[in-house]
């Protein structure tokens, strides 16, 4: 009888495994069409972008971080993600992971947010090709955050959740466009973008890495004589006689030494001596960049209000609280919320710790 049993048993696994997985077609924002799982409750993200963007939307189905959550990220976090596996980066720069970590991983589907050029195209193919496993392309624009929150919560299958969050970004963009609009060029505050921990590298004016500025009605000071665009490195001479008025970086030693003990070079610096420099948080993502995904749009409102004051109202303990929850699904509580925005109005509290 036991027998019996055994043999009904492999009988109807062998069976249920023979059935084909019902699939469907989409087609991706670089043009792409994939096939996918009806249901899709694993996904692996290409690159950091993904990786908060796939967060924000479905975090219970994650199979692993790009990189694992730093301790001090963890409280901004699900709790049911701090120990997912770190699995390094398929795209960008300083990639990875490979096909092998793909396999390993198992995802029913890899999601890369980001460029939809032919290069990420071919690159998604080439992997999609050589694992079985398929891989999107979705438009990581600023402007096109909306339409592209959509359209993956469709693919995922959350399109409920993605709608919220999309309402969301298309509110904050009509708000901000409306302020800038009404805004001569020429008013604008120039502001400079301080990356690394001297501030001389900074990213030129149409880069991914500083349209948050450029959307939020500032004008960014780092302009290149061409066609360049990304990230550069600037002398101190050049921030001098771009005479920027408002400084905004998310490197705490750099934001120390220029409000604390500022050399002879930057205490000529306008935002420097008008006490305009801010530091931007950064967990579990940054607000400005780092990655360039939705984590940009509760740093759009910031930027918008640090640089338009009351023409854009906003209660920085009240919105982070909200878009933490929308977005990261966590509840902040008061200390929490502190430690993360400690020095976001330029003036470091006297027991803030590093």
């Amino acid at each position: 009888m036991i027998a019996l049993y055994r043999c009904i048993v492999s009988f109807a696994l062998a069976v249920a495994l023979m059935e084909p997985v019902a699939a469907r077609t989409v087609t991706d924002s670089a043009g792409r069409t994939v096939t996918v799982p009806d249901r899709i409750s694993r996904v692996m993200a290409a690159g950091p972008p993904a990786s908060a963007v796939v967060y924000s939307l479905t975090p219970e189905a994650m199979v692993g971080w790009q990189r694992a959550p730093r301790k001090e990220e963890l409280p901004y976090l699900a709790p049911s993600t701090h120990a997912l596996p770190e699995l390094g980066r398929l795209t960008g720069r300083g990639d990875t992971a490979n096909v092998e970590v793909v396999v390993k991983a198992n995802p029913d589907l890899v999601v890369d947010f980001g460029s939809v050029r032919p290069t990420f195209a071919s690159l998604a193919d080439s992997v999609q090709s050589r694992t079985g496993i398929p891989y999107v392309l979705i438009d990581g624009r600023f402007e096109a955050t909306a339409a592209s929150l959509r359209l993956l919560g469709s693919i995922l299958g959350v399109s409920e959740r993605a709608d919220r969050l999309a309402k969301y970004a298309e509110d904050l963009l009509r708000r901000v466009d409306t302020l800038v609009a009404a805004s001569p060029e020429e008013s604008r505050p120039r502001v400079y973008l301080a990356r690394g921990p001297e501030g001389l590298e900074t990213g030129l004016r149409g880069s991914i890495n500083t349209e948050i500025i450029e959307r939020a009605g500032g004008r960014n000071v780092a302009v290149a004589d061409d066609a360049r665009r990304g990230i550069v490195n600037v002398s101190p001479e050049q921030i001098l006689l771009w005479k920027p008025e408002v400084i905004v970086t998310w490197e705490r030693g750099f934001f120390e030494k220029v409000t604390q003990r500022p050399d002879s070079i930057w205490q000529s610096v306008p935002a420097v001596t008008g006490k305009r420099v801010y530091l931007a948080p950064t967990a579990p993502f940054g607000w400005i960049d780092g990655p360039p995904s939705v984590n940009r749009l509760i740093g759009l409102a910031w930027l918008a209000n640090l640089l338009h004051g009351e023409r854009f109202p906003f209660d920085i303990r009240e919105e982070t609280r909200n878009f933490y929850k929308l977005f990261y699904h966590v509840e902040l509580s008061n200390s929490d919320l502190e430690t993360l925005i400690a020095w976001a109005d330029g003036k470091p509290p006297a027991n803030a710790t590093r």
